[in-house]
């Protein structure tokens, strides 16, 4: 019984995040570009250097860094959906080599579909590199768990 709420709540979760990337993934290019600039102006406000550059410096700079904070966004969102999908995918008695192939497969079936989506939506242009960012943010969220998981085995076994 526990095993299936888990798997719920699991499942829950993945749903939402899908459905938060599909959101993002909506935003027409003006909306989706002014959102990348206002985390981009908070994450450098404090930072003098940058804000003590002349305007036409202090652009290039902040280019270069909405460049870097687009990706790090893909990146950690699929991290998430790699943590989400392993920590399901142990919730079932299957062998570990087709655990991690079946949360790897989920993670880059929707980054293709992430970038398919774009091209139908306004001053959006899907990229490649966005699905190999997003995969390896996969293969990195599957690692976490599987590291995490063998902590706890390791623990429980030393406790007990």
């Amino acid at each position: 019984m526990k095993i299936n709420i888990l798997r719920a709540i699991l499942i829950f979760l993945l749903i939402i995040l899908f459905i938060r990337i599909f959101n993002f993934s909506s935003q027409d290019g003006e909306t989706s570009g002014n959102l990348s600039r206002e985390v981009t102006e908070t994450i450098t406000k404090n930072i003098k250097a940058i804000q003590r550059l002349e305007k036409s410096k202090k652009e290039i700079v902040l280019d270069k860094i909405e460049h870097i904070v687009r990706k790090t966004a893909h990146f950690t969102l699929y991290t998430m959906v790699g943590i989400l999908m392993m920590s399901l995918m142990t919730t079932y008695d299957i062998k570990p080599k087709k655990k991690i192939g079946i949360s790897l497969a989920v993670g880059v079936l929707y980054a293709i579909s992430d970038e398919v989506h774009q091209v139908f939506v306004p001053d959006r242009t899907p990229m490649i590199q966005d699905v190999f960012i997003d995969s390896f943010g996969t293969i990195f969220g599957i690692c976490i768990t599987i590291f995490v998981i063998r902590c706890y085995r390791t623990i429980r076994n030393c406790v007990n």
